[in-house]
C-alpha cells in the first residue's frame, strides 16, 4: 500500500484524537483538532452511531497512523504477536514500540515519528556501532542507538544537544551530550503511554 502523503491533521480529525504527527504543533494552540474536531468530508458532522466493526476498525487505523505503518506491516506484527506467548494485544504493541524509528523518536532525536523514520532511512544512526538504515529494525535489550560519527557535525544535532531532561520511558536511557541512547530492557504495556485499546485490534484481525 502506498504511503499517505496528504495533510497529517486530517488524520487526527478522522480519528477524533491527537495522533501527534506534527511535533510541537500538536501541543500548541495551532493544533487543527482544536478548531475542526469533526471528521473531514461533507458528511463528517452527520455520521451515524458507530457499529462494533467500525469501532474496531478505527482503533486499528488509529494505531497504524500513530506509528506510520502500512496495512501489510500491521498484519505482519499481528501474526507475529499471535505466535508469541502472552497476551496478543500487548505483544503487538511491544513489537511496534521496538521499531528503530519509534525508539529514535522516544529518545528525543526527532519531534515526530515521521521525522525519525526519515532520519533512520537517510543513514543517520547506528545500532551497536553498525550502521542501520531500516526504520522497522527491531531493537533488543542492551542495544546502543547513536548518531553516526560522520553525521554529528551537522547543525541539526547541535539543537538536539541543547535539549535537557527529556521525558523518556524507563526502558530507555539517553545521553544528549554524546547523542546516544541505550535500550535498558524491552518495553512493557505499562511503558506505552498511548490511548490504544489493543484488544479491539485483536478482535478485528481474529475474525
Amino acid at each position: 500500500m502506498a504511503r499517505y502523503t496528504g495533510a497529517d491533521c486530517r488524520l487526527c480529525r478522522r480519528e477524533g484524537c491527537k495522533l501527534y504527527l506534527k511535533g510541537d504543533k500538536c501541543n500548541s494552540p495551532k493544533c487543527t483538532l482544536l478548531k475542526k474536531f469533526a471528521p473531514p468530508g461533507i458528511h463528517g458532522k452527520g455520521r451515524k452511531k458507530a457499529s462494533g466493526y467500525s469501532i474496531q476498525l478505527r482503533e486499528k487505523q488509529k494505531t497504524k497512523r500513530i506509528y506510520g505503518l502500512s496495512e501489510k506491516q500491521m498484519r505482519m506484527y499481528y501474526d507475529k504477536a499471535a505466535s508469541l506467548r502472552g497476551i496478543t494485544g500487548e505483544n503487538l504493541l511491544v513489537l511496534i514500540e521496538r521499531r528503530l524509528d519509534n525508539v529514535v523518536y522516544r529518545m528525543g532525536f526527532a519531534v515526530s515519528r515521521d521525522m525519525a523514520r526519515q532520519m533512520v532511512a537517510h543513514g543517520h544512526f547506528s545500532v551497536n556501532g553498525k550502521n542501520v538504515d531500516i526504520p522497522s529494525y527491531q531493537v533488543k535489550a542492551n542495544d546502543i542507538v547513536a548518531v553516526r560519527e560522520t553525521k554529528k557535525d551537522k547543525p541539526m544535532w547541535q539543537a538536539v544537544k541543547e535539549i535537557k531532561n527529556l521525558s523518556i520511558g524507563k526502558w530507555l536511557e539517553y545521553d544528549n551530550t554524546a547523542l546516544s541512547g541505550k535500550v535498558l530492557s524491552l518495553p512493557e504495556r505499562a511503558d506505552i503511554d498511548l490511548d490504544i485499546k489493543e484488544h479491539l485490534i485483536v478482535e478485528l484481525y481474529s475474525k
